[in-house]
């Protein structure tokens, strides 16, 4: 496991906490507008992480699947 892997498991997170505020966000709780912005926007970001450490992944897996 590596950068990559890990990336993707805080985005899986970050997406399912901040899916739960939903609920307190239609109550009119501002806090739970608030972390629901700021997890979206760690989530942004975090995939933008996963892009640039999934890139030499994709040429080691062309590579490997390279005819002879």
């Amino acid at each position: 496991p590596g950068p990559h892997l890990f990336a993707g498991a805080a985005i899986c997170g970050a997406w399912a906490i901040s899916s739960a505020c939903v609920s307190e966000m239609q109550k009119g709780n501002e806090a739970a507008r608030a972390a629901h912005i700021g997890l979206n926007f760690l989530t942004v970001g975090l995939f933008a992480w996963q892009v640039s450490t999934g890139i030499p992944i994709m040429f080691k897996v062309i590579e490997f699947t390279k005819f002879p």
